[in-house]
């Protein structure tokens, strides 16, 4: 090829330029891949929706226990906690969700069924026998989950009474009082005696903290602390002289008059004697 002479294309060669793709192409895949995943996702929810279970309690299958319960909750509970326990507003809560130790330990010390709503309800009479108040437990326990209490009754064997003392003065005394006795609160509240609460009542105050009390899950107390913990208040009721001869154990003040009156009576006898001999 020389100068000046025009480039010709071979004969028989044939040129192919590949087309250009804009925009448009690019967006249409886009939109494309959206609606499989849309058609994608409703499918899945139809499946779901047509094998999963209901989730309202009347369809939630119940245990012989739960269905007892429920016999108790709509004789006893349901005017002011509402249909399925969902809570009725300006008279009880909703209990879903707070579990059975919670049902137990309210029922157990008969502060349920309350007459009225108070500043705090106090310990009182139950009106439903420990059996039954289980069996209202397990219906609240179906209706929404929540804290259970450990099986069994004695929560002490096993415990640290040492330990359970040391966890005591820090985390309860400060309401409850160091002999357990309670003691007041603001806004007209309490924090109740012990004296009259058994292992699974302690136990059950702990981990779901009624009233004005706060819960003491496994992350701030495990079960063997809370074991420890019911050991040593429970050892306390029990021994009634850990400082000596408790006369009665009705205060210092009276301790100190016996012992000076006794103190002085001996001493006079006793001047009176050396005066005889002499």
């Amino acid at each position: 090829m020389t100068a000046g002479t025009p480039h010709r294309r071979p004969r028989g060669v044939l040129i192919r330029l590949a087309a250009p793709r804009g925009p448009r192409s690019g967006a249409r895949r886009a939109v494309g891949t959206v609606a499989r995943m849309l058609i994608a996702l409703f499918l899945v929810g139809g499946v779901y929706a047509g094998l999963a279970p209901g989730a309202s309690a009347e369809d939630t299958p119940l245990s012989g226990a739960a269905k007892s319960g429920q016999a108790i909750f709509n004789q006893n509970c349901i005017t002011c906690h509402g249909r399925n326990a969902e809570g009725i507003e300006g008279r009880g809560p909703s209990l879903l969700g707070v579990g059975s130790a919670a049902v137990e330990f309210q029922v157990d010390t008969g502060r349920m069924p309350a007459a009225r709503q108070e500043a705090q309800d106090e310990r009182k009479q139950p009106l439903l026998s420990h059996d039954q108040a289980v069996q209202l437990g397990a219906y609240i326990q179906a209706l929404g989950g929540g804290p259970q209490l450990p099986a069994g009754d004695n929560f002490r064997e096993g415990g640290d009474i040492s330990a359970g003392g040391e966890l005591f003065r820090v985390n309860c005394s400060s309401c409850h009082a160091f002999s357990g006795t309670g003691g007041a609160l603001s806004s007209g509240k309490f924090a109740p005696s012990l004296k009259d609460a058994t292992d699974r009542q302690i136990y059950a105050a702990m981990l779901t903290g009624p009233q004005n009390m706060p819960v003491f899950g496994d992350n701030q107390l495990t079960d063997q602390q809370k074991r420890d913990v019911i050991a040593y208040i429970q050892n306390l009721k029990e021994d009634q002289s850990q400082g000596g001869w408790g006369i009665g154990r009705i205060g210092p003040v009276t301790e100190g008059m016996v012992i000076f009156l006794v103190g002085i009576t001996f001493l006079v006898f006793t001047a009176l004697w050396i005066a005889g001999k002499s």
